[in-house]
């Protein structure tokens, strides 16, 4: 018997899983300290009431034999929550059919699980930084990887060019952690050059919608011809907080082909083999949260995250720290002040101001410097870690 080595070329430890027990051993040497985490993206406020009601009414069905629900009809999802997700894109002007979407339990699972339908002789390209699953997704596989430089010159938003070469791309917008965001005319660019070398993009779109100026795009779908070259992932978790329900999607166009094999069957057959969708309760939810009343509620919620943003954007403003996102995004990524590195400044932020936050190098070697904070904490909280970081700073010796 042998094992997947690839495993052992994975880091040591997840970047979360470190934080964490460095933050745990912090707290356990300083009992009194209170410390306040802007850390990892999970959401504070609680389930949307039509969210919650549709919740309780699906058990309730759940309970009596003319309305209980077994096995699910299809792994692609029921038809209730594909359609409430077709029309949500179509009032983006978005058009899809019913058989493109895929119900998933978190786009997580699918960013991963989508790789088996490439094989492992493949290139395959992420952005650095980035969220540290894509890359872990293909150690794991032992596919070959290359980086491509997100920084302050390019905006943290990486276009490709005639010398890049690879097959599977991963493209983040809004992007985990940089909060930076691509146009739509960016993303023609990339389309283009997607459809030319025959590669496939997996589109990571878990932020979309904190996006609210014009020009950015929310879909990769909004770019002519992505539906020959590109699949969306996209998660309940930050438009509802269904971080703790499990809830996603995944849009694998019909006009997507490679080798005379259409991705779409294929990722069907594969969900239809090792899947067997996700529980009827939750995908009640899930619909609910498409309905004009949870929309509402949605929208409240995801202002209060706005908020958030805002208000540690202020505090470093005041403070003149450079940063980017937060205002498409519920990340802010700022440039460590003092010259300090990622895990320093960790250390530092941890120790000076009981705040903690993502060293940047987490997410790849051209985070080194960054610092990532979200806006997904509690107002109060936040408003007081954002007065603590700006004390903190304020520290520091002038011209740091």
């Amino acid at each position: 018997m042998k094992v997947n080595k690839h495993y052992a070329e994975l880091e040591e430890s997840y970047l979360f899983s470190t934080i964490a027990h460095k933050v745990a051993d912090y707290q356990a040497a300083h009992p009194d300290k209170d410390i306040i985490r802007l850390g990892i993206g999970d959401v504070t406020l609680p389930l949307a009431k039509s969210v919650v009601k549709a919740l309780h009414e699906a058990s309730e069905e759940q309970g009596h034999k003319e309305t209980f629900h077994g096995y699910i009809p299809s792994e692609q999802g029921y038809p209730f929550l594909r359609e409430a997700i077709q029309k949500y894109y179509a009032g983006r002007g978005v058009e899809l059919d019913t058989a493109e979407i895929f119900i998933s339990d978190g786009a997580k699972s699918d960013l991963g699980n989508l790789l088996d339908l490439f094989d492992v002789d493949n290139t395959v390209l992420v952005p650095d930084p980035v969220y540290p699953v894509y890359v872990d997704d293909n150690v794991m596989a032992g596919r070959r990887i290359a980086y491509m430089p997100a920084n302050a010159d390019n905006g943290f938003l990486p276009m490709p060019n005639d010398s890049l070469k690879g097959d599977i791309v991963y493209l983040c917008s809004p992007n985990n952690p940089t909060g930076a965001t691509y146009t739509v005319d960016q993303l023609k660019v990339w389309v283009d050059w997607a459809k030319a070398h025959k590669a496939v993009i997996l589109f990571d779109a878990a932020y979309e919608c904190f996006v609210s100026e014009p020009g950015l795009a929310r879909s990769i779908f909004e770019v002519e011809g992505a539906k020959e070259c590109a699949i969306e992932v996209c998660s309940f978790s930050k438009i509802a907080g269904f971080t703790g329900t499990r809830c996603g999607y995944t849009v694998v166009p019909q006009a997507l082909e490679r080798e005379g094999m259409s991705l779409n069957k294929m990722w069907l057959r594969r969900q239809t083999t090792k899947f067997n969708g996700v529980a009827y309760i939750v995908q009640r939810a899930a619909a609910a949260v498409f309905t004009e009343e949870g929309m509402k509620e949605i929208q409240e919620n995801l202002d209060y995250y706005r908020r958030n943003a805002a208000v540690i954007g202020a505090a470093l403003d005041k403070a003149g720290v450079w940063y980017c996102g937060g205002k498409n995004s519920p990340y802010i990524w700022l440039k460590c002040p003092g010259n300090m590195g990622s895990w320093q400044f960790f250390d530092w932020l941890l120790e000076t101001a009981g705040v903690v936050g993502t060293p940047g190098e987490g997410f790849g070697a051209c985070g080194e410097g960054y610092f990532r904070l979200t806006a997904f904490g509690d107002a109060d909280r936040t408003k007081e870690a954002a007065d603590r970081i700006l004390a903190a700073i304020k520290t520091l010796p002038s011209g740091c």
